[in-house]
């Protein structure tokens, strides 16, 4: 398609004029950042100027920035949670937002082990759909002939449920496959899945992972693209396949559906499609027997081009087993979202993974940063902490989100710390660093400190009846295993050798301190399988002074040295499990069932 030169973009060349259109949005939007951001803040303060919680401060009406950073406090979700609790058991007046709450998204687990509800409204679904739809125009500018064949994407939805009100909670990428936005898309030739819609829709895991990988295989030749939403998703889908290859094999072969996959919508659309097939049944029984499965991805899926998935923050620990069975293929990460809102993309995807940056879109929301110092909350007593606007950030300087959404948040805090490194044009560019104060974290979990140590006091009680105790401990989250898991080394005090806890004790230890977790963890361990067992490794004594000495080789403070909660650096890593005298598993699944609001 020809596309007309007064459409053309600074970032590139568009192969199509759709793609002109959407660049050229980009374009508008971080060329006058600023000024979007005003009126975006506008906008919010005046249509919810009515609503109970701007009136609690006295705004009168005002929609300025000036009155609005004078008189509205910085909040955290704690500070908002009587709000939404009354709304999640059926206050209909307008608390947060004068349009009505359509739904609940939930997010990471709070300190009382509840999935966070973040009140959004109808519009925030075409919001969302329109940071989407600014993607493949971006990655189009990169990778060639994208409409010539499919993506093979690994999309799951997971449990909801209801508040007393009758509001639906559930994740937000839930809520995004389950709208009409995602169901009855239009056609789009850049944009097309070998998954059909019903296995994504499926909410058992296991049928609408078993499909998704049976058509992916069928179309092995029309992947250019493979995808899930986190790192840890695609190795996992990889990891079933190590498991499942025999069965899918078969279904190949004989053109007929595995019996464990029954639901009857998934049955329908995959029995249309399938058809023996025995020589592509014995391709797969054969790459997928060798021992060595390096390279597996381009060997099975040779056209692919790039892997669509986040590997920033927490996901970085799994870049090298993606490039060991990618054999290196370019890792794009996309976009960057939340459930409290969607913020921005990334207008080089194809840079190395150390090096993406989010060029934040101003009309998604009203952006405020909290400058960040380390082993600091960011606000001090006395005068209220300036927060700096979304054009005044400093390049190389790191900062805590605030939003202010249409659905209601006002000035509050994400918990995502960023590091300005540059902008488009003016509109700042953000490399995400990490969560604040996360410790823990294998796929969409977050574990901190506070949970940690919570998990630990009630693991310690199983102890005391054999006169032992943890002198330290430590955490790491072992990423070598698929899934992920949670690995906490402890040094132990046996005071009677004669009557010291058995493995069953030690075991039961790891049940005890997954009891604890939030239910995001437990949610990833039960339904989604994204989890493996906690595992507790027993070191030898004085295993934590040799940890202190080797900190103080390298520089730290003996005066100020104090016992990291969690390790990633390797050699304290292979120092820590050189001093492994014996490892425990949790020997069950810790309890877990969709939430009832109350």
């Amino acid at each position: 398609m020809a596309v007309d030169n007064a459409l053309s973009s600074p970032l590139g060349p568009p192969v199509c004029e759709k793609d002109a259109k959407a660049l050229q949005f980009i374009e508008e939007m971080t060329r006058n950042a600023d000024f979007v951001q005003e009126k975006v803040l506008e906008e919010i303060l005046s249509r919810n100027k009515d609503v109970e919680y701007l009136k609690r401060f006295n705004l009168d009406g005002a929609i300025d920035r000036k009155t609005f950073k004078s008189k509205i406090p910085i909040v955290t979700y704690e500070d908002l949670q009587p709000e939404i609790q009354r709304i999640a058991n059926g206050d209909r007046s307008p608390i947060l937002s004068s349009h009505p709450v359509s739904e609940f998204l939930t997010s990471s687990g709070t300190s009382a082990g509840e999935r966070k509800l973040m009140p959004t409204i109808k519009e925030e679904l075409d919001r969302r759909q329109l940071l989407y739809s600014l993607l493949m125009p971006v990655m189009n500018l990169y990778v060639p002939d994208l409409d010539k064949g499919k993506g093979l994407y690994f999309l799951f939805v997971k449990s909801e449920t209801k508040t007393p009100s009758g509001l639906v909670a559930r994740p937000v990428l839930t809520s995004y496959y389950k709208s009409d936005h995602f169901r009855t898309r239009p056609y789009d030739p850049y944009n097309v899945y070998t998954s059909p819609t019903e296995s994504i829709l499926c909410p058992d895991s296991f049928q609408s992972m078993y499909s998704q990988m049976l058509c992916g295989l069928l179309e092995r030749h029309q992947v250019l693209r493979l995808g899930a939403v986190f790192a840890s998703g695609l190795l996992r889908a990889i990891s079933f396949l190590q498991l499942n290859w025999q069965d899918l094999a078969q279904d190949i072969m004989s053109g007929t559906l595995n019996k464990r996959v029954f639901d009857p919508s998934i049955r329908k659309c995959i029995t249309e499609m399938l058809k023996p097939n025995p020589e592509l049944a014995e391709f797969i029984r054969v790459e997928c027997s060798k021992e060595n499965w390096e390279g597996i991805i381009t060997r099975i899926w040779p056209n692919t081009k790039y892997l669509d998935v986040i590997v920033t923050g927490a996901m970085a620990q799994y870049i090298p087993t993606l490039d060991y069975y990618s054999g290196g293929l370019p890792l794009a990460c996309t976009m960057y979202a939340s459930s409290e809102c969607y913020f921005g993309l990334n207008l080089n995807p194809m840079c190395k993974p150390s090096e993406v940056s989010y060029t934040i879109m101003p009309n998604m929301a009203y952006f405020e940063f909290l400058p960040h110092q380390p082993n600091s909350s960011g606000l001090t007593r006395g005068s209220p902490p300036k927060l700096v606007d979304l054009a005044d950030v400093e390049v190389g300087k790191e900062y805590e989100l605030v939003i202010t959404t249409y659905a209601g948040l006002c000035r509050y805090r994400v918990g995502d710390i960023l590091l300005v490194t540059g902008f488009h044009n003016s509109a700042p560019q953000f490399h995400f660093v990490r969560r604040k104060n996360v410790l823990l974290s294998i796929d969409s979990d977050k574990t901190d400190e506070a949970e940690l140590q919570k998990a630990m006091e009630n693991a310690t009680q199983l102890l005391q009846e054999f006169n032992t105790s943890v002198v330290e401990y430590t955490s790491y989250a072992d990423t070598k295993t698929i899934p992920g898991h949670y690995v906490i080394y402890w040094e132990l005090m046996i005071k009677d050798s004669s009557n010291s806890p058995s493995e069953k004790i030690l075991s039961q230890c790891c049940l005890a301190m997954e009891e604890t977790f939030n239910s995001v963890y437990r949610q990833g361990r039960v339904e989604c399988n994204s989890i493996g067992p906690l595992e507790i490794r027993v070191v030898k004594n004085g295993t934590f002074e040799e940890l202190m000495d080797y900190a103080i080789s390298r520089g730290a403070s003996i005066n100020q040295y104090k016992v990291p909660r969690c390790v990633n650096f390797t050699p304290i890593v292979e120092l820590l499990d050189s001093r492994v005298i014996s490892s425990h598993f949790s020997p069950d699944l810790p309890h877990w069932t969709p939430e009832r609001r109350r």
